[in-house]
């Protein structure tokens, strides 16, 4: 069996959907910056940098399949073009390497951000959506990088895209921005709450979702890989029954919000402390992101179960691993 090779497994998705796969027996290669931010996964360690194309090559030899999930996922930081260069020209340094290696099916980790959400419906695939109506660097450097992997599919390379909604769980190390709006929960650092919503769905059933596309997908199409669709105020609700700490009932204007990120991340541009409340993620705020998964549930066989459990994990992995101290 050829290996398979992910990349990001020093991060919340790739590190699940690594060891979704070591589960089912799949020998697995990971790319890795640095070998001692890998924890807990037993397989094979590639030393190498998307940005550089030459350290890609040793890593994609051999295999037969790349889940490129590695991104530079954050909502603001100092130098913007650094997102630029992880996740356009990195993807794009992935697939070349992949291409020229011979790999037999290339899954892209994209995200939700990049797919239409009309006001007050439902966002699906086919929703048309452009550029212009990218909120933030991260958002539009994973559209741009998504227009690659397109690309490359359109040459006739078997890319299969798969787009997360909001994932939620155990071993989100950095954390990502879903995971740090239940981390704060925890910390009673939310005293209020925006008129907002998001898709949250299960890491596991993410990193399942990932598999089902490698084994059904049909390439150049993209997948969502959600679950429920909820306000901000609901998911308060659901982390006050599982920990026992006190939602907020206040619900703040928009114009608040805004006014208080903008402060915050002229601050941070300033010290290079990061913001607590983004621009970007305030904007973002701004529209509900509710999707349907449909597609991927009929042409993979997605099937995620609600984000309760997940929820749960993500809380108890955080109280015990010294995050809510």
């Amino acid at each position: 069996m050829k290996p398979t090779l992910v990349t990001g497994a020093t991060g919340f998705v790739g590190w699940h959907v690594a060891r979704k796969l070591a589960e089912k027996g799949r020998q697995v290669r990971v790319l890795v910056r640095d070998p001692k931010r890998l924890r807990e996964l037993d397989v094979e360690v590639a030393v190498g940098d998307l940005r550089d194309p030459d350290s890609l090559e040793g890593a994609v030899d051999g295999c037969g399949t790349v889940f490129h999930v590695a991104a530079d996922y954050r909502l603001w930081a100092k130098d913007q073009d650094e997102m630029f260069r992880s996740n356009v020209g990195g993807t794009r340094n992935m697939l070349v390497a992949a291409k020229r290696a011979g790999v037999g099916k290339f899954i892209y980790t994209s995200t939700v951000g990049c797919i239409g959400v009309p006001e007050g419906s439902l966002g699906d695939e086919r929703q048309p959506v452009r550029l212009e109506e990218m909120v933030g660097s991260y958002k539009r450097s994973k559209f741009l990088a998504e227009q690659v992997a397109l690309e490359f599919a359109k040459s006739g390379f078997p890319v299969v895209i798969v787009n997360p909604t909001a994932p939620v769980g155990d071993h989100d190390f950095k954390p990502t921005p879903t995971g740090k709006i239940v981390l704060d929960f925890l910390r009673k650092r939310m005293p209020a709450y925006l008129d907002t919503g998001l898709n949250l769905v299960d890491v596991r059933d993410v990193a399942d979702g990932h598999i089902l596309a490698s084994e059904r997908g049909r390439p150049g199409e993209r997948y969502i890989l959600g679950s429920e669709n909820l306000t901000l105020h609901q998911i308060f609700e659901k982390l006050e029954r599982i920990s026992g700490v006190r939602a907020p009932k206040i619900q703040i204007p928009y114009f608040v919000a805004h006014g208080f990120g903008m402060m915050e991340t002229a601050f941070a541009n300033l010290t290079g402390k990061e913001p607590r409340a983004p621009i970007d993620a305030v904007k973002m705020a701004k529209k509900k992101m509710f999707v349907a998964h449909g597609k991927a549930a009929q042409e993979l066989g997605f099937c995620p179960e609600s984000s309760d459990s997940a929820l749960r994990r993500a809380v108890e992995w955080f109280r015990g691993n010294g995050y809510c101290a």
